[in-house]
C-alpha cells in the first residue's frame, strides 16, 4: 500500500492525460473508480478495495447527462463537491478527476453508442437510451484514464452486465472487478436512496434481501426451475412489504438472456416501489 501522500484534483482531460502517462511510464498499475459523485459507503468500498489492488487509484466524479431521459431530472441530481473530495481522499484516492460537461462534450457527439444486449430487462426496460449513455462515457473515461483494472459494484449488476460486455466487445485492455454489495448490519443494500423510506418502510427493507437468500437456498437445496424461484420470491415479499414490486426476474449473467433451467451464472434480481424510494437487489447464483 503506498505511502499517505495528498489528493490531486484534476478537471480537465489534457491533465488526466498528462498524470496518466507519467504513471504509466513509471510503471505503476491503475485502478479507477468511475462514479456520479454524492459518495456514500458503496463507493467507497470501491476505491478500498482498488487501492489493495493498485499502484494508483483513479476515480472520477461526473454527472452523465447522455444517461438522463427526457422524465429524469440531471439538473436535480444529487450533488456534494466538497464532501465527495474528503470521502474520496479518505479512502485513498490519488487522483479526483472532475470534468464539467463542456469539458467532456465540448461539441456534440458524432458518433452514437448503442447498447443492443441486456438493456430491455431489469431498471433497462424503463430506461430507454439510460446504458447508451453509460457505454458512451465510459468509453470515454477508460481512453483517458487507461486502467489496468475497473471496479464497479454488484448493487447495479445490470450496469456491470453492459459494462463487461462493452470491454469483451470493444477489447478493451481493462480487467472489470465487480465487487460484492454492501449492506446494512440487517442485509438491507446501502443506497442514497434508503433515508426517503418512511421509518415503517425502513423495517420492512431487509425483507428483500430475506426473499433472495430463501431463493438461494432453494438453488442450493437443488431447485433449478426459475419460475418456482421467482414465486417463491414473490410470495415472499407480498407477505412482508407494503411497497409495491417493480419485478422479480431471473437471467443469465452477464448475457442477462431468459433461461429454462438455473444453471451456470445466473441473476436473481428485485425492484420494489415504496411511497419515496425505488429500491433494488439481486443475488448471483454460481455453479
Amino acid at each position: 500500500m503506498k505511502t499517505a501522500q495528498a489528493m490531486s484534483v484534476t478537471e480537465t482531460k489534457q491533465e488526466i492525460r498528462a498524470l496518466v502517462s507519467r504513471y504509466k511510464k513509471e510503471g505503476k498499475s491503475i485502478g479507477f473508480v468511475p462514479t456520479m459523485g454524492y459518495l456514500h459507503e458503496g463507493h467507497l468500498a470501491l476505491a478500498k478495495q482498488a487501492r489493495k489492488e493498485n499502484d494508483i487509484v483513479i476515480m472520477s466524479i461526473f454527472v452523465n447527462p447522455l444517461q438522463f431521459g427526457p422524465n429524469e431530472d440531471f439538473d436535480r441530481y444529487p450533488r456534494d463537491a466538497e464532501g465527495d473530495r474528503h470521502k474520496a481522499e479518505a479512502a485513498g484516492v490519488d487522483v479526483l478527476f472532475i470534468p464539467s460537461v463542456k469539458e467532456m462534450y465540448p461539441r456534440a457527439l458524432s458518433v452514437q453508442m448503442t447498447v443492443t444486449k441486456g438493456t430491455d430487462v431489469l431498471c433497462g426496460r424503463k430506461r430507454p437510451g439510460h446504458f447508451d449513455g453509460v457505454a458512451t462515457v465510459l468509453s470515454k473515461l477508460f481512453h483517458l484514464v487507461q486502467p489496468d483494472r475497473a471496479y464497479f459494484g454488484l448493487k447495479d449488476a445490470q450496469q456491470v452486465a453492459v459494462v463487461e460486455n462493452l470491454v469483451r466487445d470493444l477489447d478493451f485492455p481493462i480487467d472489470i472487478v465487480p465487487c460484492p454489495i454492501v449492506r446494512e448490519p440487517d442485509g438491507l443494500a446501502k443506497s442514497s436512496r434508503n433515508v426517503y423510506l418512511s421509518e415503517a418502510e425502513r423495517k420492512e427493507a431487509p425483507e428483500i434481501y430475506k426473499s433472495l437468500q430463501l431463493a438461494n437456498k432453494a438453488v442450493e437445496q437443488g431447485e433449478r426451475n426459475p419460475e418456482k424461484v421467482i414465486s417463491l420470491v414473490k410470495a415472499h415479499l407480498s407477505a412482508h412489504l407494503s411497497g409495491k414490486i417493480d419485478y422479480v426476474e431471473l437471467y443469465s449473467y452477464p448475457d442477462l438472456e431468459p433461461v429454462h433451467a438455473i444453471h451456470g451464472r445466473c441473476i436473481l434480481a428485485v425492484a420494489v416501489q415504496f411511497e419515496k424510494a425505488r429500491l433494488i437487489d439481486n443475488i448471483i447464483f454460481a455453479e
